[in-house]
């Protein structure tokens, strides 16, 4: 039997995963950093700082049973595959990885957050693309949306920046909308539950340059609901639809420019099942499963094995 271990230590979420290359299965541990009460985030100080208590805990019970090591050991260093790319909470996950490499004597292998998101949507959806095969992946967070070409070559893949928002990010958004209404924070799955009781039909229009997409009017208009006292329900549903409206834009925009392509969608806010049915009816996107749309440590140990697999 064949391991590979991945590590992420993302601004949100301590994720660890073994990659069996025998069976095809994974097995994660991951664990949430602590955010106080009536915050929207973390500084990357406290990041670091909960990913080094965190950490040995998501090791010891990710192995605890396991009696085997891993032949290989990836790593998330970066959140993007560009150069420039850096966040001090991947230097957690990176010493880590190097120190048990020594350790055991196995190769490291170093990869951005974004490559394990869309490894792990492509594994947990099914969807498999050969060598020089190109598609569109959506990397949906806290800290990202962005959507990609995505090129595949035999030991993984190179990923080209389409479009993006051009201020606040998804995620940033329906945790702001999420903070104002006092759901607790990470907000997406609060957001979701509440939007899920509003069945208004909501008229959405897009803020567009090119294609990308601006969001933080979306933040004005859900303050300016909420000051004329419209229900939860309703401002929750406000905000989702109008991120469905920039992401339905933005792909209309790119097949019309690069030509239709499969869509793939990755990251925490792809979890929502209103943006999947709609993403789902329009492109026949497909989706990571929720497991493995929160940070990803699975897509990690995929590639370290060699993404045989995708």
């Amino acid at each position: 039997m064949s391991l590979a271990l991945g590590l992420d230590t993302s601004n949100y979420t301590t994720s660890t995963a073994l990659y069996c290359t025998d069976s095809g299965e994974v097995t994660q541990q991951k664990k949430l950093l602590p955010v106080a009460k009536g915050q929207l985030g973390l500084r990357q100080s406290d990041a670091v700082f909960h990913h080094v208590q965190q950490l040995p805990e998501m090791m010891t019970a990710l192995f605890d049973g396991c009696g085997k090591q891993p032949q290989v050991i990836g790593v998330s260093t970066r959140p993007r595959p560009v150069d420039g790319s850096y966040m001090p909470c991947f230097e957690v996950g990176r010493g880590a990885a190097e120190q048990l490499a020594a350790v055991l004597g196995v190769p490291v292998k170093r990869y951005s957050h974004q490559e394990g998101h869309i490894a792990a949507a492509m594994y947990s959806s099914g969807f498999r693309a050969q060598p020089g095969e190109q598609f569109l992946a959506y990397h949906l967070s806290g800290g990202t949306t962005e959507g990609v070409l995505v090129t595949r070559h035999d030991d993984g893949f190179d990923a080209e920046l389409l479009c993006g928002s051009l201020d606040l990010k998804a995620g940033q958004l329906i945790d702001r909308v999420a903070g104002m209404l006092g759901l607790p924070f990470p907000g997406g799955v609060h957001l979701e539950k509440l939007a899920l009781e509003c069945d208004e039909t909501i008229r959405c229009k897009p803020t567009m340059n090119g294609l990308d997409c601006c969001l933080s009017g979306v933040e004005n208009i859900c303050q300016r609901l909420h000051a004329e006292g419209e229900s939860a329900e309703y401002i929750a549903r406000v905000c989702l639809e109008h991120i469905i409206s920039a992401v339905t834009a933005m792909t209309q925009g790119i097949f019309e420019k690069y030509g239709e392509m499969p869509v793939l969608f990755a990251g925490g806010v792809s979890s929502n099942v209103i943006m999947r049915a709609e993403m789902e009816r329009r492109f026949g996107a497909r989706f990571a499963q929720p497991a493995f749309s929160c940070d990803n440590a699975a897509g990690i140990a995929i590639l370290a094995s060699g993404g045989e697999c995708l």
